[in-house]
């Protein structure tokens, strides 16, 4: 019954992982731009709700939805600025683009508020199901994070900007043919992307610590997700959130907590060998 326990809140916390993991695949299935400064955003979504909540007051759930919109505006400021620029070049130009945002917004960051952990104090009780426990944050943090992919989904299939995403997606010559504004839809995707980033940021702020630094961690559990799920598949990046959450909920219980990513990396290892495409079908 233990396992289960860690089961659940394994669970929990890969719907989190799972977000912050699509939109790094939504930015490669749209752009084909592998985006290297999604661990300082997911940061920047931790400072976020932290700011708003310590010097504003903001309960950090409230502050969850300023830091949404805040992050889709960086990111298109981030697409403007740099990417745009080098988004036909080839590819190295474009992953050189997002380290050099990576770079400056760790460097600023650091300046800003130092390397030092911060954390929010969020106390929602918990649930109790027999000998299982489940936390409230693990618990609305899971809710919010599906309510997130499902209002992405809403908007890539039933509205008029979601359906240029996707034409641009398959097509962005033909999408140019007939009307579409490319360059908008890839910034607007870009923002996405970094909205969803910061989205996760915002959420793994309310139980774990963090600091500018600790986006790292999560832009590497984004991009096994991605490969597990099959890069440029959003649907596929949440399944594999929910993969790589079971594994973190249950090896600790037979194996050192410090062997976690090792086992991560080589799971991201063998389906590169044996699956490239991803376990659920990846964007050709």
């Amino acid at each position: 019954m233990q396992l289960f326990a860690f089961l659940i809140d394994g669970l929990l916390i890969g719907f989190v992982y799972g977000i912050a993991a699509m939109g790094m695949t939504l930015i490669w299935g749209v752009m084909n731009v592998i985006n290297l400064a999604h661990g300082p955003i997911i940061a920047l979504g931790c400072f976020g709700v932290y700011l708003l909540a310590t010097q504003l007051g903001l309960h950090p759930y409230l502050a969850l939805l300023i830091v949404a919109p805040l992050g889709l505006v960086a990111g298109m400021l981030f697409y403007r600025l740099a990417i745009q620029r080098v988004i036909d070049a080839p590819r190295l130009s474009s992953l050189l683009a997002t380290f050099a945002i990576n770079m400056i917004v760790i460097g600023l960051g650091t300046a800003a508020f130092s390397t030092n952990p911060r954390a929010l104090d969020v106390q929602l009780g918990s649930l109790s199901f027999g000998p299982v426990t489940i936390l409230g944050t693990r618990l609305v943090a899971a809710l919010a994070s599906i309510a997130t992919a499902a209002g992405l989904y809403w908007f890539l299939y039933h509205t008029r900007p979601g359906k240029y995403v996707r034409a641009v997606t398959n097509n962005r010559a033909a999408a140019e043919l007939v009307g579409i504004p490319s360059q908008q839809v890839l910034a607007l995707s870009f923002g996405l992307g970094c909205m969803l980033a910061a989205v996760s940021g915002a959420l793994i702020a309310t139980f774990f610590p963090f600091t500018i630094l600790s986006g790292d961690v999560y832009q590497q559990k984004s991009f096994v997700i991605g490969v597990m799920g099959g890069l440029g598949h959003p649907l596929g990046a949440l399944l594999g959130g929910l993969i790589l959450g079971m594994m973190e909920g249950l090896l600790p219980a037979f194996l050192p907590t410090t062997w976690v990513p090792v086992f991560e990396f080589v799971l991201f290892v063998i389906i590169l060998l044996v699956r490239p495409a991803g376990l659920f079908g990846g964007k050709k």
